[in-house]
């Protein structure tokens, strides 16, 4: 995987402050962007993480933490444009 250059890691800040469906909206344009190049064996294996990471949630097996906190601890590790 490509290292994340400082406008690269600029961008994601960004990204991060939009709303979920703005994400969402975005994501997807990224891929459908990739020209053809998303793997159906990767989509598989993803639809089937999602599943295993709901049924996990559903359970009470995974920790959840509010989404503040999350965004918090992800935007102090990204590295910062000088």
């Amino acid at each position: 995987m490509a290292q994340m250059t400082p406008e690269v890691s600029k961008l994601l800040e960004q990204a991060l402050s939009l709303s979920v469906e703005e994400q969402e909206a975005l994501a997807d344009s990224l891929i459908s962007n990739l020209g053809g190049k998303v793997d159906e064996a990767v989509l598989a294996a993803w639809d089937e993480e999602v599943k295993k990471r709901v049924a996990d949630l559903d359970s009470g097996r995974a920790k959840t933490a509010p989404w503040a906190e999350v965004r918090q601890r992800n935007l102090a590790k990204l590295p910062r444009a000088h």
